[in-house]
């Protein structure tokens, strides 16, 4: 017999997700196209260097997610951040937080959506980009346990195309050690860029976190998911970085637009290339179906406070979804996989998310010891590392990132400013 589904009362989400479950969906959001695209602009940053920023990212990330795990487990509702800065730290910085989240990984969306596009039909990848966003927002209107099955299956696809990438390149005779040393050119601030940029590809932990209400036993399902999916990530990312800089040397890795079909190549391995592409591709509609999943659920937080129109708040009677979230969120994102270029996004994505951990972290402050407080240092350099990396990425990232949070700020004040006149 199966454990039992915790049911749902009347506008609540259904609890369906255990720890396999949760693992498999933060598995979809990071090991997803941010492996196949954020390694060559992180060599362009830092060299070999990235190795450096990867364990850099990894380090924030782990803090981040700590206390992500343990806010978590104390408020198992959709909407993380939103929720915890909200609770620990008030109104306007839980606001904030699913501001920057929203709009962040709304972005995300899109590049992922491209990415699919650009690796299924270059010519066409702004329609194969649509198409994707109608048909997975469809998938994850029909429930959030219809999703974690569908991404098992592509996280499984996924793993099983990099483990022949890294198993190609180590045992080809195209592989040089002296690849890996650290130029004479890497600097601080590259290498602090490509942890900025990398951390891009690790984000997808917070999926978890903002499922809370529909995961089994959150108080230890949770912080039990978070930190397995994050270290599984980490090995294979570090492999896959190892192995294409080991066949390709920084130089060359920062020129291509498709390192590890260049890395099979160069490892004289081509018949492996049409894999390649294929598991972007499926990476990419993985890390766009847990997106869509996570922001239709902070939109529905959001909207549960009016921060956003109180419509967005219905869920589905049958299904047990935020099903007007969804269909809103994925509007957005098929307009914008229509008509933009994304080649900016992961930097302005990026700094939106790691300004929503930032808050994340000052929240975990907050905790007490018999709330589950963790070790002080890990929201301290939490904090401290977020804000660095948000920084250090691209000018123009941090630039439009700092005007669309600014963009919120002054977005809830006002609205805090009419409340108080109507009163």
């Amino acid at each position: 017999m199966g454990t039992p589904v915790t049911p749902a009362g009347e506008g609540e989400l259904k609890r369906h997700l255990g720890v396999s479950d949760a693992v498999v969906i933060g598995l979809g959001s990071m090991i997803g196209a941010g492996i196949f695209a954020s390694l060559a602009p992180a060599a362009s940053a830092a060299g070999s260097g990235l190795l450096a920023g990867l364990a850099l990212a990894a380090a924030v990330a782990y803090c981040n997610a700590t206390s992500s795990a343990r806010l978590a487990a104390r408020y198992p509702r959709s909407g993380g951040t939103y929720v915890y800065g909200r609770e620990r730290l008030g109104d306007f910085w839980g606001y904030l937080a699913g501001w920057g989240f929203v709009v962040g990984k709304t972005a995300s969306c899109a590049a992922m959506a491209l990415t699919a596009g650009s690796y299924v039909w270059p010519s066409q990848a702004h329609a194969v980009a649509v198409a994707a966003v109608v048909a997975l927002t469809a998938v994850n209107y029909a429930g959030v346990r219809k999703s974690a099955l569908l991404t098992r299956v592509i996280v499984t696809v996924v793993l099983a195309v990099l483990a022949a990438v890294v198993t190609a390149v180590l045992t080809s005779n195209s592989t040089d050690a002296a690849r890996l040393d650290l130029g004479t050119d890497t600097s601080l601030a590259g290498v602090l860029q490509a942890a900025g940029l990398l951390f891009f590809a690790f984000a997808g932990y917070a999926r978890i976190a903002t499922l809370g209400e529909e995961v089994r036993d959150p108080e230890r399902t949770i912080p039990r998911a978070i930190p397995l999916a994050l270290g599984i990530t980490l090995a294979v990312y570090a492999a896959v970085a190892v192995a294409v800089l080991l066949v390709l040397g920084p130089d060359r890795l920062a020129r291509t637009t498709d390192p590890l079909v260049e890395a099979v190549r160069a490892a004289g391995v081509p018949a492996l290339a049409p894999v390649v592409r294929a598991g972007a591709a499926v990476a990419a509609l993985g890390s766009l179906l847990a997106l869509i999943l996570g922001v239709s659920r902070t939109t529905l937080a959001m909207a549960r406070d009016r921060h956003l129109p109180h419509a967005l708040a219905a869920v589905h009677p049958r299904f047990h979804v935020p099903h007007r979230a969804e269909l809103a969120v994925g509007a957005v994102v098929a307009v914008l996989a229509a008509t933009v270029d994304v080649r900016g996004a992961i930097g302005f994505s990026s700094f939106g998310v790691l300004a929503y951990y930032a808050i994340a972290n000052a929240s975990a402050w907050t905790l007490t010891p018999e709330e589950g407080r963790p070790a002080r240092i890990v929201p301290i350099a939490g904090t401290a590392g977020c804000l660095v990396l948000a920084f250090a990425l691209p000018l123009a990232s941090v630039l439009a990132g700092t005007a669309v949070i600014t963009a919120g700020a002054a977005a809830h004040g006002l609205r805090r400013a009419l409340g108080r006149s109507n009163d």
